[in-house]
């Protein structure tokens, strides 16, 4: 199918346009290297990946702080790797890794040509949970500036999707409505019902083995939404 009267595209940013899988990795990779970390690096990606994502839906629902976030998620890996690091340590790893992130800008496959042919025709923003300050240095040094009119985070916004309140904020910074805008992400929960619950239609980066529900509308690369505007 193809959308009509869209006029505002609305896209998430990790793990959507941006490779946030790929480009931790590199991060940690340096941190280990930097801090002597005797820890064999595949190891702790596969034990730390699904804690992130554990602590970060957490941190989307308010359960825990950013802070909290930051400590928790690395102590967690550490201590399931049988890896011992000091609270002093973990709070450096935790720096640093905030600082190293935006420093590797791998962006999935398709990516940029997506957004070369959707940028004549359509409005293009950004909502996205992540850190305000890491966001930006993100879109920014990935070449992605240029491309969107609205970069807003869950930060500024003082709520994270699927919070009704960032879209509906969304919208009114963009002088969109729902009727003429459309929610592309990577996340079921956060992107795809976030919209939907505020009557957006939405298209889900299906990058899982989650159960798709009926009729919903799914894009298993980005190359696979072009098709569904009129470009």
């Amino acid at each position: 199918m193809k959308f009509t009267g869209i006029e505002h595209i609305f896209f998430d940013l990790d793990h959507t346009l941006w490779d946030f899988d790929l480009n931790s990795k590199l991060a940690y990779k340096q941190i280990f290297q930097e801090r002597n970390i005797s820890l064999d690096l595949e190891h702790f990606i596969g034990i730390y990946e699904p804690l992130n994502l554990e602590f970060w839906r957490r941190f989307r629902e308010s359960e825990i702080t950013k802070e909290q976030l930051r400590y928790q998620r690395l102590k967690s890996a550490f201590d399931a790797c049988d890896y011992e690091v000091n609270d002093n340590e973990i709070d450096l790893i935790a720096d640093l890794y905030i600082a190293y992130l935006p420093n590797n800008n791998h962006l999935f496959d398709g990516c940029m040509e997506l957004l070369d042919a959707l940028k004549p025709k359509y409005k293009l923003h950004l909502i996205t949970n992540g850190f305000e300050e890491v966001q930006h240095l993100k879109v920014k040094q990935a070449g992605l500036l240029s491309y969107f009119d609205l970069i807003l985070t869950g930060e500024a916004a003082g709520v994270k999707k699927p919070h009704p309140d960032i879209f509906h904020q969304a919208l009114e910074r963009t002088g969109a409505r729902v009727d003429n805008s459309i929610m592309i992400g990577d996340s079921f929960d956060a992107d795809v019902k976030g919209a939907q619950n505020i009557g957006m239609p939405a298209i889900w980066f299906y990058r899982t083995d989650e159960q798709i529900p009926e009729g919903q509308l799914v894009a298993r690369e980005l190359n696979e939404i072009h098709s569904f505007f009129d470009l």
